[in-house]
């Protein structure tokens, strides 16, 4: 156990109570206001290595010499180095307290026709992953709809009236819910639990491979870049109603940006079955911004007293 300190330009990077690999869960990175998020990032990267060598007395190819033994690595050294990519605990926690996301979507159907919708995305982030609100608007060019979660419960609004969404559009509405990098990065928060399965290559990539079970023992399988820690792809099954096989779903995810200093990816592949299925892009998000609560309320629901989020 040790602990290493460094200033560095911008940042200032603390550890504590240090750990084999990489960086403890407790890490904290200041980011000074109005610097370039590429040039932090680089700055970041090379001052983290130089922490981690010297706090455990290694040169750069004692570090590479060791890299591989896969021994000193576990499922939350793993989970939380994502966490720290992806924006911090508490940084996603303050930043994505609620947010506004809106793209465009590119589905094809079983006839193999391609349909095109756009969608706005809304959500008050709760306690945990069942706590949250969202809110899903879809733009088709004959119909627009909303489907809505909170409580627990998901229903569909169209022209002012709910209705029961199809079990197709429930199971890929929830998906992004119970089976998305949002998932990986909250699993404390939603009291799942996580397995390292170990580090692989595949196409060419090194990647680390994590499993995650909620506490409704949902599975998803992460496939992490061992470079960059990034969520590269998810996989993890349902079985449709009426079926008597699962659908194998895949999850893969394109052009990482960062968004109010966290990482988002822009471009997001849904396979089923290995079948391309469904494209989104996202055009624009933004979060920490004023939400009304009664657009996540439904209005056959007794009345109550609404609020907002407030930014």
């Amino acid at each position: 156990m040790g602990w290493a300190h460094l200033s560095f330009l911008c940042a200032t990077i603390t550890f504590s109570e240090w750990p084999d690999f990489p960086f403890p869960p407790r890490t904290k990175i200041y980011q000074l206001e109005g610097e370039h998020p590429k040039v932090f990032r680089r700055l970041i990267s090379l001052a983290l290595m130089l922490t981690l060598l010297a706090a455990v007395g290694l040169s750069p190819g004692q570090a590479l010499a060791g890299a591989e033994d896969k021994k000193n690595y576990t499922a939350e050294q793993v989970a939380e180095t994502v966490v720290v990519v992806y924006g911090t605990r508490e940084g996603l926690k303050q930043i994505r307290r609620n947010g506004l996301e809106r793209g465009r979507v590119t589905r094809i159907n079983a006839e193999g026709r391609t349909e095109e919708s756009s969608y706005e995305r809304r959500f008050i982030r709760g306690e945990s992953s069942d706590k949250d609100k969202i809110r899903l608007d879809q733009k088709m060019p004959t119909t627009e709809y909303s489907l809505i979660y909170g409580s627990g419960n998901t229903f569909g609004l169209i022209n002012g009236s709910t209705f029961a969404p199809r079990q197709e559009a429930t199971v890929d509405f929830l998906g992004q819910m119970w089976h998305d990098i949002d998932a990986l990065l909250r699993y404390k928060e939603n009291g799942s639990t996580i397995n390292l399965q170990g580090k692989d290559k595949q196409k060419n990539l090194d990647l680390y491979i994590l499993d995650l079970t909620d506490k409704e023992k949902r599975r998803t399988r992460y496939f992490i870049s061992a470079k960059t820690f990034r969520v590269l792809w998810l996989e993890y099954e349902e079985t449709p109603a009426g079926a008597s096989a699962p659908v194998k779903y895949t999850r893969k995810f394109h052009d990482y940006r960062y968004a109010q200093g966290t990482l988002v990816p822009y471009r997001t592949v849904l396979y089923e079955n290995e079948k391309q299925t469904q494209e989104a892009r996202v055009l624009t998000v933004t979060y920490g911004i004023k939400m009304e609560e009664a657009l996540f309320q439904n209005p056959e629901a007794p009345a109550s007293s609404s609020s907002s989020a407030r930014p």
